[in-house]
């Protein structure tokens, strides 16, 4: 195996190249999470009764397990997807991973209701979304290789962020076409037909992120592996997974550390919050909100992040990841129960948890990027990320408006998210605690990496031509 240290010689790459490849993964990014986050806001809105509409109070709780259900097979799509991409490139498989979630989002915007078809049409919601599933399961590891192995080693932060950035952009602009659509059209319209748009419009969105992916060469790390190792190529998954639970048992640990943390925030605000909102506390004698005021709420809570998450990746280039980690994990044991009660105290309340939760989401969103792919080698580095992010995020984040809907139903206690945000701020603590500090370092099994940009500028002449040889 490629185990030996990587040449210690700098590598320069173009700024434009870069900038390139960045917004590239960002675009797809955009396609990808737009497609998967829209089911979410229109669970508790539409599908439900599209779909489960003779369940009584337990629609909502199947129309989550149903998203919950591209989580059983996100980690399939980790396994098969992540080691090939070790092995034929990154690029050519994120092209793949973004056509796949943009057709099974469109199939989706088709499926007939079950007042047409009966219990076959929630059959095939819940194939559709594992379609997704698989898909998810090789995009954002993909992704974060992608920008990291690509971005200056001083400046990955920076650029990696600006992963996040699109995952934000993706998520609100599904929100927002669907505040649109709540807002404008008649509930029966809504139900009939209206759900259906955003779901038709991941087609346009989908091929500007594939069309952006398959024109882009693959990193200068993978280059310089294939150069050095060209066998690479031919590793069995086999022997890619014994090398991960062998020789980084301890990266595997803090990575899946910093996914519980950082994911099981994610899908309790932009999952299970929004029902939680219009649905559950209503239900039990509490002042919620219309489904309009909620998915402006979220929309409001996205921006807000929109706004910070790039300075925090750059912020985490001078001062390290650990710090802004640490942040996010306290506030989620100090402040996670705390933010669960403003939402269950009415209007301003709602704001404010809303508000603290998203503050607590964008620390990990802003610098985990840049520091999962710094724990890994080259040559296991997507595959290693794709298992390992897609197993945790699957049976502890994605699974988590689940759980805890089904916990607030059972046991009518309305403080299950702040446990669950509490649990995952201690988990976030000890993995920070031992990670070591990647902020600045090349990455494990390349060069050292600089961009075009950071060179000093050439000596000129009187006339302002470059010299070739400047005097020493």
């Amino acid at each position: 195996m490629d185990d030996q240290p990587a040449p210690r010689q700098a590598v320069v790459e173009d700024e434009r190249t870069i900038r390139r490849a960045t917004t590239a993964a960002t675009l797809g990014n955009i396609a990808e999470w737009y497609d998967f986050g829209i089911y979410s806001y229109l669970a508790a809105v539409a599908l439900d009764r599209v779909f489960f509409p003779d369940a009584g109070a337990w629609a909502t709780v199947f129309t989550l397990g149903t998203f919950a259900a591209a989580f059983v097979v996100r980690p399939l799509g980790g396994f098969i997807l992540g080691p090939l991409g070790d092995r034929i490139g990154r690029t050519k498989v994120l092209a793949g991973t973004v056509l796949l979630m943009a057709v099974a989002t469109v199939l989706l915007g088709l499926v007939p209701g079950y007042g047409t078809i009966g219990i076959a049409a929630p059959l095939l919601v819940l194939f559709i979304r594992m379609l997704q599933g698989f898909s998810a399961g090789g995009e954002y590891t993909g992704a974060l290789t992608l920008v990291a192995e690509y971005a200056p080693d001083r400046r990955r932060g920076f650029f990696g962020s600006w992963l996040e950035f699109g995952t934000l952009v993706g998520y609100t602009l599904g929100a927002g076409i669907c505040a649109i659509l709540i807002a404008v059209l008649p509930e029966d319209d809504l139900l009939s037909w209206g759900w259906r748009i955003p779901f038709m419009l991941a087609l346009p969105v989908g091929v500007v992120g594939i069309y952006l992916r398959v024109r882009l060469e693959e990193t200068p790390a993978f280059r310089q592996l294939m150069e050095r190792s060209p066998a690479m190529a031919t590793m069995s998954l086999r022997r890619a997974f014994h090398i991960l639970v062998t020789r980084y048992r301890s990266a595997a640990l803090i990575a899946g550390g910093l996914v519980i943390a950082w994911n099981v925030t994610n899908y309790v605000l932009t999952n299970y919050v929004p029902a939680y909102l219009t649905g559950t506390l209503p239900d039990h004698g509490h002042h919620g909100t219309s489904e309009s005021v909620s998915t402006a709420l979220q929309v409001g809570v996205m921006l807000a992040m929109l706004c910070v998450v790039v300075f925090l990746g750059r912020l985490s280039d001078r001062i390290g990841r650990k710090p802004i980690l640490a942040t996010g994990s306290l506030a989620l044991v100090l402040l996670g129960l705390p933010s669960v009660w403003l939402l269950q105290s009415g209007p301003a309340g709602q704001v404010a948890g809303l508000l603290i939760m998203g503050f607590t989401l964008v620390c990990f969103a802003a610098v985990t990027p840049s520091t999962l792919p710094a724990l890994f080698p080259t040559f296991i580095r997507y595959g290693s990320l794709a298992i390992i992010f897609n197993i945790f995020v699957s049976a502890f984040a994605g699974t988590a408006p689940t759980v805890i809907g089904v916990a607030v139903t059972t046991s009518g206690n309305l403080d299950w998210p702040g446990y669950y945000l509490i649990g995952a701020g201690v988990i976030g603590l000890l993995a920070t605690l031992w990670l070591k500090e990647p902020a600045g370092q090349p990455l494990a099994g390349a060069a050292p990496l600089a961009s075009s940009a950071d060179l000093p500028s050439p000596e000129l002449s009187e006339t302002g031509v470059p010299l070739e040889n400047p005097r020493q």
